[in-house]
């Protein structure tokens, strides 16, 4: 498909999906209609293992929602795009089969955060910042960040960033949980696929069933997270290529 704000790139199995929208990257309901139809085609192509996201704006990831659009929802004006796929594309990032991966290049608030959010890792240049600043502008964040954050990083600091608006840099999110990993601003993308490189190396199949496990776990009593485990795990051990890698566990 032809998308006017995200660009495809591949490096091997992984698609890097950079999202330009200058000057500052903000999110309109158009540009997140057109992420969430791409990631609907992606997770349907077999050869692709993993989905990472990053800014093509120096400085920015995801500044915010664009509030052009927002203005239009206040003032009870139709506005250009689908306000609901936002919540689509987040829910697609959080399920689809492969991992998905924030690569946090700049600034990433309220829709920027919550995107991240959304995603199985979250990769920090040294820049970045992230920030869920609503509260400060008489609104709530909207795209599951009341959710998604304190369950990522506890009630109390997830509390602290929402209802005092703190914005948090790479340093302390990697302390707090927020961010797996905190990189170098130079070289930040060559640095993000050294660090999944691990990830890209095991085998589809497996990598996919282990995060389906771990999504629907979570959304689950344990007995059934256990029941569904067995039944990935059992589906896994079938597929045909178990045996072949049986001899590694010992190393």
């Amino acid at each position: 498909m032809i998308a006017r704000y995200w660009t495809v790139e591949r490096t091997g199995s992984t698609a890097v999906l950079l999202f330009n929208c200058p000057p500052i990257n903000m999110l309109s309901f158009v540009a997140v209609g057109e992420l969430h139809a791409l990631l609907c085609v992606i997770e349907r192509d077999p050869s692709i293992a993993l989905v990472v996201l990053t800014g093509a704006v120096p400085g920015y990831f995801i500044a915010h929602i664009d509030l052009d659009d927002v203005g239009r929802l206040a003032r009870n004006e139709a506005p250009r795009g689908d306000p609901e796929d936002f919540p689509r594309a987040l829910a697609k990032l959080e399920s689809m089969p492969q991992p998905t991966v924030a690569a946090v290049n700049g600034q990433a608030w309220g829709a920027g955060c919550e995107l991240s959010l959304a995603c199985t890792f979250r990769l920090a240049a040294q820049s970045a910042h992230f920030r869920l600043h609503e509260v400060s502008r008489g609104a709530i964040p909207g795209g599951g960040g009341t959710q998604r954050l304190p369950r990522l990083i506890g009630s109390a600091r997830a509390s602290v960033m929402i209802l005092a608006s703190k914005l948090v840099r790479a340093d302390e999110a990697l302390a707090i949980g927020l961010a797996d990993a905190m990189l170098p601003d130079a070289g930040f993308m060559s640095r993000v696929h050294e660090w999944l490189a691990p990830v890209t190396a095991q085998p589809a199949h497996a990598l996919f069933a282990a995060k389906r496990a771990i999504i629907d776990g979570l959304r689950m009593p344990l007995e059934q997270g256990l029941a569904n485990e067995r039944r990935l795990f059992a589906e896994t051990v079938s597929s045909g290529s178990f045996v072949d890698r049986q001899s590694g566990w010992a190393k």
